[in-house]
């Protein structure tokens, strides 16, 4: 069994996450927090000696399709129905 979160590291959890606590949240999610080690805790106690390691679950292998070049729009075309252009290039109004 985990040993249960101290106060000290709930402020520093939520000082790292910028989330301010009141005493009543610390103490709420220290108790909160303490729980949930506790149970992923119980992960240690499974025997994964026979295991394979995984990379893949699903079994399949790949799934892209094959790379095809193919016909495409020519500059002119893809810009045909352009709100604006400007020297062959799309024009969009400044983000900064």
């Amino acid at each position: 069994m985990a040993k249960g979160l101290t106060r000290k590291q709930v402020e520093r959890v939520a000082n790292l996450a910028h989330i301010g606590l009141t005493e009543k949240e610390i103490e709420k999610f220290r108790e909160q927090l303490s729980a949930i080690l506790d149970f992923v805790s119980k992960l240690e106690e499974a025997d994964t000696a026979k295991t394979k390691a995984l990379s893949q679950t699903t079994g399949l292998k790949n799934v892209f399709r094959q790379d095809v070049i193919k016909p495409c729009f020519t500059q002119e075309q893809a810009l045909i129905n352009a709100p604006d252009q400007y020297k062959g290039y799309f024009k969009t109004k400044p983000v900064f």
